[in-house]
């Protein structure tokens, strides 16, 4: 099982700290965690370790992803960092499909490099890497880490507020280019 186990996570924004707080209350996991940004109130509620991602990659027994997509993300996990991980560990991609090379994910599971791997996303989506949907160390979903009637309706709804926002002539309060709305009075 998982409880008492080595949780990795290598993002600890919104989805990341979420992820550790079910970690740690739900299952008494040990996280340790990296982010560009340390979490010194959360690494305390929920005593986590704040380090390298080498060091994640060497201690884990799950490292899940959490980060978005950028010039220094793409590739993050490689073969390189697949030599790091213990033959026991387990890579969970919900985060974006390219931080993961999925050749050398291919070649990791194959070689029981690492126990096995989860993936929601994928590097040339929607085409999986041949190979991969061969192997019984892998789970592989559909990109759909939101698809819960909860999740969805609220999805529906925060375009609902966003769209009456932009209607009244007010800035939409899930606006992601808020320098194109010049504030009144400012």
């Amino acid at each position: 099982g998982i409880f008492g186990k080595t949780l990795g996570i290598i993002g600890l924004g919104r989805i990341g700290s979420a992820v550790a707080y079910r970690a740690a209350k739900g299952f008494d996991m040990k996280i340790k965690y990296y982010s560009r940004h340390r979490n010194e109130a959360l690494e305390k509620e929920l005593n986590m370790e704040f380090c390298s991602v080498e060091e994640i990659l060497k201690t884990a027994d799950y490292v899940t992803l959490h980060v978005p997509l950028t010039e220094e993300t793409k590739y993050l996990i490689g073969e390189k960092e697949f030599e790091l991980m213990k033959s026991t560990a387990y890579l969970i991609n919900t985060s974006r499909g390219p931080v993961v090379n999925e050749k050398a994910l291919l070649k990791a599971l194959m070689t029981k490099k690492i126990a096995g791997a989860a993936l929601d996303v994928y590097e040339f989506e929607p085409q999986i890497t041949k190979g991969l949907e061969e192997l019984d160390n892998i789970i592989i979903t559909a990109h759909i880490g939101t698809a819960t009637i909860e999740t969805r309706t609220e999805m529906g709804m925060m375009v609902a507020r966003n769209l009456l926002a932009v209607f009244k002539g007010e800035e939409p309060p899930n606006c992601v280019n808020k320098e194109i709305y010049k504030v009144k009075g400012k």
